[in-house]
């Protein structure tokens, strides 16, 4: 699977640490920044890198690793064709999949540790969405919604 990956400097180590074992699992990864840590860099910049690749089609699912979160989540959701979530824990990284065709995992690393955050991954990575026809009927609105705006 294709993995596009970024972080800014909160989520630097994190990121440097996760993507050597993602690609020990067998993926291929676009690492997509930071190359080096700078506290003066910004989450939205790294966010909109890894959503541009999922709206591309260049990249199947991605992961972007900020302090919390949140910001890069909000960004990512910005782009069309992201569906975007903060993931804490393993039954949202892959219900989210499954139910909500989630294609951009959002961690915090000032919130998880990079054991956690190694699970997570490998759920939301192994995971696929399910095409019940509550899920389609529930994804084709939110993609609705996305293209009235």
């Amino acid at each position: 699977m294709r993995i596009a990956i970024a972080g800014d400097h909160a989520g630097f180590t994190l990121k440097k640490n996760v993507e050597p074992w993602i690609i020990s699992l067998g993926h291929e990864v676009k690492h997509l920044g930071a190359f080096s840590m700078d506290p003066n860099d910004d989450y939205p910049d790294f966010a909109l890198l890894v959503a541009k690749e999922i709206s591309s089609g260049k990249a199947d699912k991605g992961i972007i690793i900020c302090g919390s979160g949140v910001g890069a989540c909000i960004t990512a959701n910005k782009v069309k064709g992201v569906r975007a979530a903060i993931c804490h824990d393993i039954y949202s990284s892959h219900q989210g999949v499954e139910h909500d065709d989630m294609n951009v995992l959002c961690l915090g690393s000032r919130v998880i540790n990079q054991d956690l955050a190694k699970k997570i991954i490998e759920s939301f990575l192994n995971s696929k969405f399910s095409y019940d026809d509550r899920h389609v009927r529930r994804l084709q609105k939110v993609m609705d919604i996305e293209g009235q705006n």
